[in-house]
């Protein structure tokens, strides 16, 4: 826990960005009496000892600031401050920092170190959880980008409103992260699940970033968040080049599962100056099949979608419309690679809800107003793979195809068999030309 641990907010903030200048704080509510709204004895006591240990005269600290020559609203927790608990002048300097970012069309970065809510204010301190998810919405419908960095301790309301609420969530390695703080967990409870290393491996976090990368990590991100694209962008050219169009449906299935042709992130590494990975579909699941992210083209932020050419999981989906909707929006246009032979299918996907899964990325794709573009860079099977792509901007290789059912499941639903696959694959019509002919897709690439 070296790195995340005890960090103070000017010291996260020193770490984070460039040229900080701190905001005055809103006028003080009914929580400024000498013991807070609920006459706790000896409160205000505690709050005087937390500002002369700590310099700060609340948990929070908030202001603006530059990374890579973005500006930004910064907002900060000192945990050292009554363990950088919300109570009403948190909860004021909270909203007053979403409130700049919104007013100023900056994005927001948030350094979060904190136990939860103050219990001296008790349910008024509680509520300011509400105020914050308010403003939190208010940005984002304001179209702002908010990028969280969870220090040591990120648990109780400010993990599950400022960190957990977040558009992309980094943390320090080491750091404690969960609703739950160390004190109220159940006895028998596995502490790795409460790490930052451990929500990354639930999808919770999108990078473990270590401390001395920090600020360029931020660089990078806000630049490509504030930075969209100006248009859609073109379908990747196949990396090494391609072949000669198929001769046949069969052949057409044959080059699209053959382990030596280029897969989706050779395309990505190809087409991209820099990748920013976003993990997870936030219900606690992560799918190694589904490459997600922000990546910078030309100093342009871009969103990517790409399939590996494995089953796709539920949570693959998921995490793919999470990224669809935060690039519309934000004005990102989105790429997605199609390479998969169909939707997971085992009964742990039917658990995981592989159609509600597979429903929202469609509507995620229906609903964008920003332009997406999509490649075939392999297999095409069924509505698992269609669930990604474009309507009209959907493109394919010459080591592909697309079809409404694998080859082989249709000879076997069709009761033919299985000498009788490759002519089933000609029926099919699947090849890249036959899909152009169709118009299924604009063209080969």
């Amino acid at each position: 826990m070296a790195e995340a641990a005890r960090l103070t907010a000017r010291a996260a903030i020193a770490l984070a960005v460039d040229a900080f200048t701190e905001h005055a704080p809103p006028p003080a509510g009914p929580s400024a009496a000498p013991d807070g709204p609920l006459a706790w004895d000896g409160y205000g006591a505690a709050r005087a000892r937390a500002a002369e240990r700590t310099g700060e005269s609340e948990s929070v600290v908030f202001g603006e600031a530059e990374v890579s020559g973005v500006r930004c609203a910064v907002l900060a927790f000192e945990f050292g401050f009554l363990g950088g608990s919300l109570g009403e002048r948190a909860g004021d300097r909270l909203c007053a920092a979403y409130r700049l970012a919104r007013e100023r069309g900056m994005p927001l970065v948030s350094l979060v170190a904190t136990g939860g809510s103050r219990m001296q204010e008790g349910m008024v301190a509680l509520t300011q959880l509400q105020r914050v998810a308010r403003a939190s919405v208010l940005a984002r419908e304001a179209g702002v980008p908010h990028v969280s960095v969870l220090r040591d301790p990120a648990t109780g309301g400010g993990w599950a409103t400022v960190g957990a609420g977040a558009d992309v969530v980094l943390a320090l390695p080491g750091a404690q992260v969960g609703f739950a703080g160390a004190r109220v967990r159940p006895a028998d409870a596995d502490p790795a699940a409460y790490t930052a290393e451990g929500q990354l491996a639930a999808g919770h976090v999108d990078a473990v970033v270590p401390a001395g990368g920090l600020r360029t990590a931020l660089g990078h991100w806000l630049t490509a968040l504030a930075r969209p694209a100006p248009a859609a962008v073109p379908p990747p050219s196949p990396p090494g080049g391609a072949g000669g169009l198929p001769e046949s449906g069969w052949e057409a299935v044959r080059r699209a599962r053959d382990a030596a042709r280029p897969r989706a992130e050779a395309y990505l590494e190809a087409y991209f100056d820099r990748r920013l990975p976003l993990v997870g579909d936030r219900c606690g699941g992560t799918d190694p099949g589904m490459l997600c992210g922000i990546g910078l083209r030309d100093g342009y932020g871009v969103a990517y979608a790409a399939q590996c050419g494995t089953a796709t999981r539920p949570a693959g989906y998921r995490t793919a419309a999470r990224v669809i909707r935060l690039a519309d929006r934000l004005g990102l246009p989105v790429l997605t690679l199609v390479d998969t032979p169909g939707a997971a299918n085992d009964a742990e996907a039917e658990r995981a809800g592989a159609g509600p899964a597979i429903a929202e990325a469609f509507a995620a794709v229906a609903a964008a107003r920003v332009p997406v573009t999509t490649l075939v860079v392999g297999e095409g099977g069924s509505g698992g793979a269609l669930a990604l792509a474009a309507p009209g901007n959907t493109w394919a290789t010459r080591d592909s195809y697309f079809s409404v059912i694998a080859p082989e499941a249709a000879a076997a639903i069709l009761k033919r068999p299985p000498e009788q696959v490759p002519h089933t694959a000609e029926q099919l019509r699947l090849r890249p030309q036959d899909l152009v002919e169709l118009g299924v897709v604009r063209g080969v690439v």
